[in-house]
């Protein structure tokens, strides 16, 4: 299969189990892998729409509220393979690099691989 890659797409979202989480939000970074067949065709219609899915990853982080990056990460790809019929395979990494811990750090991350076979 072949992969198309979005990467450091960046957004405020209100994600976490804290109260200050959801009342101020953060910084959260998604990057998503598609692995499909890509086309012989010169045709936007016969690959993956970035500009779609963008869309889909914007709404998810910025319109909705979960209080597991996780569950965030799982949703994406969920729908990521209900709106793609092309793609076979998707990872998404949801980054959250201000995650509220006791600690110096670079980053917290989350990833999860979908298949279609088995969605």
């Amino acid at each position: 299969m072949d992969k198309i890659v979005l990467e450091g797409l960046d957004f405020h979202g209100h994600h976490g189990v804290f109260e200050e989480e959801a009342r101020l939000g953060a910084r959260f970074t998604i990057d998503v892998e598609l692995y499909l067949d890509l086309p012989r065709e010169d045709l936007l219609a016969c690959t993956v729409d970035y500009s779609r899915v963008y869309r889909l990853v914007r709404h998810e982080v910025t319109e909705q509220r979960y209080r597991l990056i996780e569950t965030l990460a799982t949703r994406i790809a969920h729908q990521l393979l209900e709106t793609e019929p092309a793609v076979g395979q998707v990872v998404v990494r949801v980054h959250k690099p201000h995650a509220p811990l006791p600690g110096v750090l670079r980053n917290v991350y989350v990833e999860v691989r979908r298949d279609r076979a088995a969605d």
